[in-house]
C-alpha cells in the first residue's frame, strides 16, 4: 500500500497533537498508555514520529487520541494561512 506525503510529510495534524498533549502536560508514554486501554496499540516511538509527520495516523487513531486528549478532532488540523 502507497503512502502519500504532504509536503513532505506523512500526516498534518502531529504537530498539533504535540501542542495540545503538552499544554495537557501528558507525556508520549502517556498517551500511549492511555491509547493500548482504548484498544490501540501504539508505542512512545510512534507517538513521537506522529507528532513529528513521520508516521501516517489512521482515522480511528485520531478519533481516540481526541477523546484521550479532551478536544474535538477538529482541533488537530491547523487553519489554512496558519501553518
Amino acid at each position: 500500500m502507497k503512502i502519500y506525503e504532504y509536503d513532505g510529510k506523512k500526516n498534518i495534524c502531529g504537530e498539533q497533537i504535540r501542542k495540545i498533549r503538552m499544554e495537557k502536560k501528558m507525556s508520549q508514554a502517556a498517551l500511549s498508555r492511555a491509547l493500548q486501554l482504548e484498544g490501540i496499540t501504539i508505542d512512545r516511538y510512534s507517538i513521537c514520529r506522529m507528532e513529528k509527520g513521520e508516521r501516517f495516523i489512521a482515522d480511528y487513531e485520531l478519533i481516540k487520541i481526541a477523546g484521550i486528549l479532551g478536544v474535538s478532532v477538529a482541533s488537530f488540523f491547523p487553519l489554512a494561512g496558519d501553518e
